[in-house]
Parts: structure tokens; sequence; C-alpha cells
């Protein structure tokens, strides 16, 4: 007998219908007003770091990819007792990013790129393991896009510099954080 799932199938064509859609209007559908304003300032900033407005699209439009996939997997219960253990520790490091690249904004002189990056490669790490064996090659190289992008040391310098082009973006992504730390929803 054929092992065939029409559960299965919907959970499928939900994850390739909704990563197709990745569009602005259809993210505030499934993001909140404040992601979706952390959102458009990392935009804008990847598109001024990078000079190129398709690499930050692409960036953007990565990651939103995965967290719609990533939510799918979870809503439709996809996820083993221990990738669940491993989704929490995922969350608790998400936190701990937040919490820091907050602190390194709001304290001056006290931001370190190594600790930053290394943050942000163990969430990428974390969450590449979540999804072995959910989610394709493909989407797996778009989390790679993603942590690789925010976690180059060099961007992080930049976006860190105290009297760089990108301070009002930083304050405005760091106060988004906080709200949502604030809230729970993160």
């Amino acid at each position: 007998m054929e092992n065939f799932s029409s559960k299965d199938m919907a959970m499928k064509a939900q994850k390739k219908i909704l990563s197709n859609m990745a569009s602005k209007s259809v993210v505030q559908m499934f993001i909140d007003d404040t992601s979706s304003e952390i959102l458009d300032e990392l935009y804008r900033v990847s598109k001024e770091y990078t000079g190129n407005r398709n690499e930050a699209q692409k960036v953007i439009k990565d990651l939103i990819k995965v967290v719609v996939k990533i939510a799918v997997l979870f809503r439709h219960n996809r996820f083993s007792e221990e990738e669940l253990r491993l989704a929490q520790k995922f969350k608790k490091k998400l936190q701990q990013g937040a919490m820091t690249a907050i602190s390194f904004h709001e304290v001056d002189f006290t931001f370190d790129k190594a600790v930053m990056s290394d943050i942000l490669t163990t969430c990428r790490d974390m969450m590449l393991k979540l999804v072995a064996t959910h989610l394709t090659t493909k989407s797996h190289g778009r989390i790679n896009h993603v942590f690789s992008h925010y976690s180059n040391p060099d961007f992080l310098t930049q976006l860190y510099n105290p009297n760089g082009p990108f301070k009002s973006n930083l304050t405005r992504i760091c106060n988004g954080l906080n709200k949502l730390l604030e809230e729970g929803k993160l």
C-alpha cells in the first residue's frame, strides 16, 4: 500500500504556497507590526551595507520563508520531543542574542563583534539541526544565507559604529527587540 497522507500533502502545499508569497502584505498577516518594523530596518541596513537592493530583498525573503516554514511545521506538530527541546534552547539563545544586541547598543564601547557573531552562528547551527529532516537543502541554504549575512563581523562592526550611518536604524531595531522581549513574543 502507498504511503499517502492528505495531511502531509496539505502541509507540503501550505509550505510551498507560503514560501512563494513572502511579500510585505503576506508577511503582515503572519508577523506582528513590531517584527515587521524590525525586518524593514534590517532590510534598509542590508541594502545600504551591500549597496545591492536585490541582495537585501533576498536576505529578508529568505528569512521570512524560513520562519513561515518552521511555523507551519510547528503548527502541524511535526517536531519530535527532542526537536521541541532543541527549539526551546534555540529560543533562549535567540533571546540572549536580542538582549546582547540591545546591551551593546545601550552601553557605549561594549560592542564585541566576536560575541555577537558567535551567538548568531550558534543560532544558525541550532536551527539547521532543528529542521534537518523537515526542510529541503534549498531551505538549509536560505538559513545559511541569512545567518552568514547578519553574523558577518564587518557588517556587525558597521552596524554598531556609534558614528556610522546605521545608528538610527540600530536604535529602531533594538527598540523593537526590546518591545518583543517585554511582550514575551521573542
